[in-house]
C-alpha cells in the first residue's frame, strides 16, 4: 500500500520535465501524453502510476530499488477503465486498486501465486 500527494508528483513534473519519462513506461506516458496538460487529472494519473509502483515493490519486498519503475506497468483495461497491471517482474498474479481523493493518491497491491 503507499500513499502519494498529488501536489509532490506535480511539482516534480514541472521542475523537472522529464520526471514523468523515469516513471512511466512508453505506453504509460502515451497514455499520460493524451490527457489535458491543463488540469488535475493529468497529476492524479501520474501520481497514481508512481504510488502503484511503489506498493508493487513493497508487495514485491525489494523496494524501489531493485524494482525499477519501467519493470512495472498499469495501463486501463479496455473495456472496464479499471487499473491492470500488463508488465512486472512477479512470477503470478498481480491485483491493483488506485483511489484519489482531492490531494491524495492511495495504491494497493496484491501479488498472488
Amino acid at each position: 500500500m503507499d500513499l502519494a500527494e498529488i501536489d509532490r508528483i506535480k511539482a516534480a513534473q514541472e521542475s523537472n520535465a522529464e520526471f514523468a519519462a523515469k516513471v512511466l513506461t512508453t505506453k504509460e506516458l502515451a497514455d499520460f501524453q493524451k490527457l489535458p496538460e491543463t488540469g488535475h487529472r493529468r497529476y492524479e494519473y501520474l501520481a497514481g502510476r508512481f504510488s502503484a509502483k511503489e506498493s508493487y515493490s513493497k508487495a514485491y519486498g525489494s523496494g524501489l530499488g531493485k524494482v525499477a519503475l519501467h519493470d512495472v506497468e498499469i495501463l486501463n483495461d479496455p473495456d472496464t477503465g479499471r487499473p491492470i497491471i500488463t508488465k512486472h517482474p512477479f512470477d503470478g498474479q498481480a491485483l491493483i486498486s488506485i483511489s484519489h481523493v482531492t490531494n491524495l493518491v492511495m495504491t494497493q497491491v496484491i501479488l498472488q501465486k
